[in-house]
């Protein structure tokens, strides 16, 4: 397998880490805030779906309203290659901090994953949570 790199974000959202950690682990509110289908088991051991089949994985460790992990791919990626994505949230003055961080990413889609968590996620989640 070839080298596979990190990802590394820290995203502000004027939203409690309760209100961001269950946009991102319910379905109905992922699906809200996305546009895009989204299936979620939201237990440990639980599966999951997002932007429809486009991404799927397991969740490997959740702390409610601190912590995810889960492992996670994108359908276009060697099959049964998955990568780590963790997302920590931390409560401040005016909402969240969260600290995200996804390794194991095919060099060849390190580009493109890195955009897509700003453009698909981020930027969507900071819109759903000003119209609250």
């Amino acid at each position: 397998m070839a080298a596979a790199h990190q990802i590394r974000h820290t995203v502000r959202f004027n939203a409690t880490p309760r209100a961001v950690y269950r946009a991102l682990m319910d379905s109905w509110q992922h699906a809200a805030f996305t546009g895009a289908p989204a299936k979620i088991d939201p237990s440990v051991g639980g599966r999951f779906t997002a932007w429809g089949p486009h991404l799927s994985g397991i969740n490997v460790e959740l702390v409610r309203d601190r912590r995810i992990v889960q492992a996670w791919r994108a359908e276009n990626w060697p099959a049964g290659h998955y990568s780590i994505v963790t997302f920590d949230f931390k409560r401040t003055a005016s909402g969240t901090t969260l600290t995200f961080t996804q390794a194991g990413v095919p060099p060849r889609n390190l580009k493109g994953i890195d955009e897509g968590w700003k453009t698909h996620y981020w930027q969507l989640l900071k819109k759903y949570f000003a119209k609250r």
